[in-house]
């Protein structure tokens, strides 16, 4: 599903703050085998002062279908406006949205059974800080849903003061994904065939209004998957039986609308047996102080400006993502029978065979037993590893610019 993904949004051109109005879709009813039970997840809360609307932050939210055996098919999102202040925050609808007053309503895509996909909401600073009011956001799909409590959520907003603002994106792993730091104009991509490698499109933005100085991460691949490549001064250490890597560049300068990725290729084991592994994570922060030779000659930063450049928002620091696999093999060919020497009484040798049978009972996959189970519940303790573990070598990787436009004082 590639509509989800954060280029769309990086492009958006609607602004949604207008008069009043509603949109809602309602799912229609259908057989509990039919339904897939979606959940609407926040992962964005807060919004640095000075955000400009050409650099709008996508605030994050998580569409979980997770708890169910069934696609989610067109799964759309609606958002209710009329709840923010409007001197404090304005809004952004992404191309392709239908706006109906207050409210606009955007097609999203499909969304595999048990699997997850965050989508972003733009948002940007008109006034000042402090509470900026409430966004309502609704997730829907056109299959039915038995429980649509959790499909709804009242996100309250808060701007606060002038920083950076780090926001993790990486991209389910396919085997002809584009890198490019977005899912743009990418679909009916293929599944990774077994024993082969894959790259990992990711990227960490920052979406604040003034420099990220120096750039910690870290990468946990699934159960099945192990890392092919990583950027130089990366540093393998395995969690809990999982593959981890831990990099820094203390060197980066990283701009308000810029954002930074490096060259990761994963690898499929030879012997899974899952169409789905996952969760993978990817987790970044700052270090709020740059060393080394970046682009930007860097400056040491002041008691003064170390406080000012504390991260804005954590809580979208985080990125998930899952790994596609294409569990069809190969038949192994019948070998050709061996003729073999059986003696007679009278000694005369009579041909026989002996067949070894074909692998795999002639053709199809391994056995499918279903989506693995998900590691949700120790992403806390993943993120806490990873962050006291973000101490190895530095190393300038690429930056690339969203959009123009150099950083302005937001005091």
């Amino acid at each position: 599903m590639t509509a989800f993904h954060r280029s769309t949004l990086a492009r958006a051109g609607v602004v949604a703050l207008l008069a009043a109005g509603g949109l809602a879709t309602v799912a229609a009813p259908a057989q509990a085998a039919d339904q897939a039970d979606l959940q609407l997840k926040p992962l964005s809360y807060e919004l640095a002062k000075g955000v400009k609307q050409a650099k709008a932050k996508p605030f994050k939210f998580q569409v979980d279908n997770t708890r169910s055996t069934v696609d989610a098919k067109d799964v759309r999102v609606t958002v209710e406006t009329k709840g923010l202040n409007d001197h404090m925050v304005g809004v952004l609808a992404w191309d392709g949205c239908e706006v109906a007053g207050t409210t606009f309503s955007c097609l999203l895509g499909d969304l595999a059974a048990g699997t997850t996909e965050d989508f972003g909401i733009p948002l940007f600073s008109t006034g000042g800080r402090g509470e900026a009011g409430t966004l309502v956001v609704t997730i829907s799909s056109a299959t039915a849903d038995p429980n649509t409590e959790d499909n709804t959520v009242e996100h309250e907003i808060t701007v606060t003061k002038p920083g950076y603002d780090l926001t993790a994106w990486v991209q389910d792993v396919y085997a002809d994904v584009v890198v490019d730091g977005d899912g743009t104009g990418e679909s009916g991509l293929k599944p990774v065939k077994l024993g082969e490698t894959a790259p990992l499109d990711w990227a960490i933005y920052n979406d604040g209004s003034r420099k990220a100085t120096g750039v910690a991460y870290g990468i946990t691949l699934p159960a099945g998957v192990t890392f092919a490549e990583l950027p130089e001064g990366c540093v393998e250490q395995p969690l809990n039986g999982l593959a981890n890597a831990y990099c820094e560049d203390s060197g980066v300068v990283l701009k308000p609308g810029q954002f930074y990725t490096g060259d990761v290729r994963v690898k499929i084991g030879a012997d899974v047996t899952e169409p789905v592994l996952r969760p993978g994570f990817l987790f970044a922060s700052g270090l709020d102080a740059a060393e080394g030779s970046p682009e930007e000659q860097p400056k040491v930063a002041t008691g003064a400006q170390r406080k000012a450049f504390t991260e804005t928002d954590e809580g979208d620091n985080t990125a998930q993502f899952d790994v596609f696999v294409d569990l069809t093999v190969q038949p192994t060919p019948t070998p050709t029978p061996t003729p073999t020497a059986t003696p007679t009484p009278g000694g005369t040798p009579t041909p026989g065979a002996t067949t070894s049978p074909a692998a795999g009972g002639g053709g199809g996959g391994l056995p499918v037993t279903g989506v693995q189970a998900g590691l949700i519940g120790g992403i806390g303790g993943i993120i806490l590893l990873v962050g006291g573990a973000l101490l190895v070598l530095s190393r300038r990787r690429k930056v690339v610019l969203v959009a123009p436009g150099d950083e302005k004082s937001t005091d």
